[in-house]
């Protein structure tokens, strides 16, 4: 899949999401305050952990933040489902074995929750390094969209991972 055909893929998902959010819920549909923050909060687990196990760049770990049927939009082949997530994090690792993130930040601005369904959209900027003796480089900050699926322990995986 080439670059421009995942843009296109994201700008279809965002505007489905757009579609989605803005039609009218039904009341028992939308969360109140309380159930909000409850739920911000387990999403908000969800980001340390992201940041935590980015940093080591664990393929096991990484893995363990995607649902089951999550798609990765992020590789330059999409990863459809766990399992190939796992394998191009391994991919990349076998083929990168000095590659060390020094800086991994996700600004997220805006949370839309709707059931057990999270659409967070946002900005992710990073600081790499290729090598051991590569100089660090930098992502610069990037608007992204993911979808969340929420678990039936309630915690949240990603569903959906995509960058601009």
């Amino acid at each position: 899949m080439t670059r421009t055909s995942g843009f296109v893929m994201i700008a279809l998902v965002a505007g489905l999401a757009i579609g989605f959010f803005a039609r009218d819920l039904k009341p028992e549909t939308r969360l109140r305050s309380d159930a909000r923050a409850k739920e911000l909060a387990a999403i908000e687990r969800l980001h340390k952990a992201d940041v935590e196990v980015t940093l080591p760049q664990d393929p096991s770990a990484l893995t363990e933040l995607f649902s089951d049927d999550a798609v990765n939009l992020v590789f330059p082949t999409p990863a459809v489902g766990k399992k190939a997530i796992r394998e191009a994090f391994e991919q990349f690792r076998a083929e990168n074995p000095d590659f060390k993130v020094l800086k991994y930040a996700a600004e997220i601005k805006e949370v839309q929750i709707v059931d057990d369904w999270a659409i967070e959209v946002g900005y992710f900027e990073a600081t790499y390094k290729l090598s051991a003796k590569g100089d660090p480089v930098n992502f610069p900050r990037t608007p992204g969209m993911r979808v969340l699926k929420r678990q039936s322990d309630g915690s949240w995986k990603f569903a959906l991972v995509g960058l601009k």
